[in-house]
């Protein structure tokens, strides 16, 4: 594992999705994670970050592109979509990533793609921050759609406002000073107010989505809460079920392509249809030899 290409081995598992899972995606998520314990100190190595593609609905690992820092996530993943987007593989979904993504470049690469994106507005882009909280503080209730929604659960009472606008032309001109952004082909800015009840406290917030979609306030409320997916349906799994942050591989490629097996591993178990939990199905796997071949999709005998 230390020294097949990490490159070429995550063509062959991006390769290995498509042909096996043909339907495209409807909706996915990018984001990163990083593996605490793969650092070395000694070789002043940081630990492994991966980015990855996830198709919440399907709860499909499409693929990965592994950085050496978070920082590095700008670069890695127009390369990821790059390796998604061959042959049409990400043609017709909503493709959701966090305000570190909120740039012409990748929005670009994402429209290219064939794809709608969904893009997290920040304290990274303060000026278009500002403008968009400036335009749904004066915005006329008679252009702007909102729909609220109320969770309950884990001890909180959640409600969500969202709001959206197709006035988003003003996005998409000419620059009015150098340097500002301009996303290509912005169709619906969102704002999304939520409220949080807990035991002792309550909790505010205020978020800001652009996107090329041209979505309704039901449709936005949806998809926000998609991207969410890949921290609950991936990242959590990996931390929990298959104790990513305890692997201790450093050497050569190790990290990387392990990384890789085991979201080999997360598409095969959840293809099984049965009651079993994730855990209790690896657990099985490695019990019955019929149960694996069953998961692997070979004939059980």
């Amino acid at each position: 594992m230390n020294r097949i290409d990490p490159g070429l081995f995550s063509a062959c598992f991006t390769a290995w999705v498509r042909e096996t899972w043909p339907d495209r995606p409807d909706f996915v998520a990018i984001d990163g994670k990083t593996s605490r314990r793969s650092h070395d100190r000694s070789d002043g190595k940081p630990p492994l970050h991966l980015v990855s593609a996830f198709a919440t609905t399907a709860r499909l690992v499409l693929g990965q592109e592994a950085v050496s820092d978070k920082s590095d996530e700008t670069s890695a993943i127009p390369l990821l979509l790059q390796r998604l987007a061959a042959d049409g593989g990400i043609k017709g979904p909503t493709v959701s990533i966090d305000a570190i993504a909120c740039n012409a470049t990748i929005a670009t690469a994402i429209k290219e793609a064939g794809a709608d994106y969904l893009l997290a507005v920040k304290a990274n882009q303060p000026t278009l921050r500002t403008e968009i909280e400036a335009y749904f503080t004066s915005a006329p209730a008679g252009i702007v759609d909102t729909v609220t929604e109320w969770d309950k659960g884990h001890g909180r009472i959640e409600g969500r406002a969202v709001t959206v606008s197709h006035e988003a032309d003003w996005l998409d001109g000419d620059r009015r000073f150098p340097g500002e952004l301009r996303l290509p082909g912005v169709a619906t800015i969102i704002e999304v107010r939520s409220k949080t009840e807990l035991k002792d406290r309550c909790r505010a917030d205020t978020r800001y989505y652009i996107s090329s979609a041209n979505l309704t306030a039901e449709a936005a409320a949806t998809a926000v809460r998609g991207h969410w997916g890949i921290e609950n349906r991936l990242h959590w799994v990996l931390d929990v079920v298959f104790r990513e942050d305890q692997a201790r591989l450093r050497t050569g490629h190790g990290a990387k392509n392990m990384a890789v097996v085991r979201h080999f591993a997360i598409n095969l178990v959840r293809t099984v249809a049965d009651k079993k939990s994730l855990k209790l199905r690896r657990k099985a796997a490695g019990w019955d030899v019929r149960y694996m071949k069953i998961i692997l999709g070979l004939p059980p005998r």
